[in-house]
Formats: C-alpha cells, sequence, structure tokens
C-alpha cells in the first residue's frame, strides 16, 4: 500500500481545512456528504473498516489506536497492515452532526 497514493486520493475530495499534509500523516476536516465519497475511497483502499465491527480488534490494533487517543462509539477505524507498514485511518465526527476530522497514519 502505498501511502503516497493515499494522500493523492484525498486530495480530491474537498475538505473544509486541511491540518497536516506529510510523508505519513494526513489529517482534515470533512463536511456533510463529502465524507460519504471520503469513506468509500478508504474502504476501496483498505477494506471495510475494523471498527465498528461484529469482529474483536485485535490486541495489536488496540495498542496502536489507544497511542492516538483510542475509539469511541460512533467513530470510524480502517486498518491495513501491509507485513512491511501500517496504515490506519480514523473517522472522528464532531458534536456538531456535519463535520468529521479524517486522519490516516503510516507507521
Amino acid at each position: 500500500m502505498d501511502f503516497g497514493q493515499i494522500r493523492k486520493d484525498m486530495k480530491m475530495f474537498n475538505f473544509e481545512t486541511l491540518r497536516t499534509d506529510c510523508d505519513n500523516f494526513f489529517e482534515g476536516v470533512a463536511i456533510g456528504r463529502e465524507l460519504e465519497k471520503i469513506s468509500g475511497q478508504l474502504k476501496d483502499l483498505l477494506g471495510d473498516p475494523v471498527y465498528p465491527s461484529k469482529n474483536r480488534l485485535e490486541h495489536k490494533v488496540r495498542q496502536k489506536v489507544e497511542g492516538l487517543g483510542g475509539l469511541m462509539p460512533g467513530q470510524t477505524l480502517y486498518y491495513k497492515d501491509s507485513g512491511e507498514d501500517i496504515i490506519m485511518a480514523m473517522l472522528w465526527p464532531w458534536k456538531d452532526g456535519e463535520r468529521t476530522t479524517v486522519k490516516i497514519i503510516q507507521q
């Protein structure tokens, strides 16, 4: 999985705010229907979300997520381990019901 390609794909979407765009971290704030498009692209690139899911999160995934602030109900986590790199995408909705912070991290 090429993180550079993921960053490039994310730049196709209209973010209300682009907070960070560097070699291993991307963060922006999406609003409204744009989030549906972003979620679809993340699913294509990283597979189905691992949270929420009917399956339990693996211990190693929980540890990594806890180091980044953890997960709460309403949030979404995509996780892909290629054996060389781990890519996580987290969607954290705001209380206003309009905005969602999108964080994508390569480790």
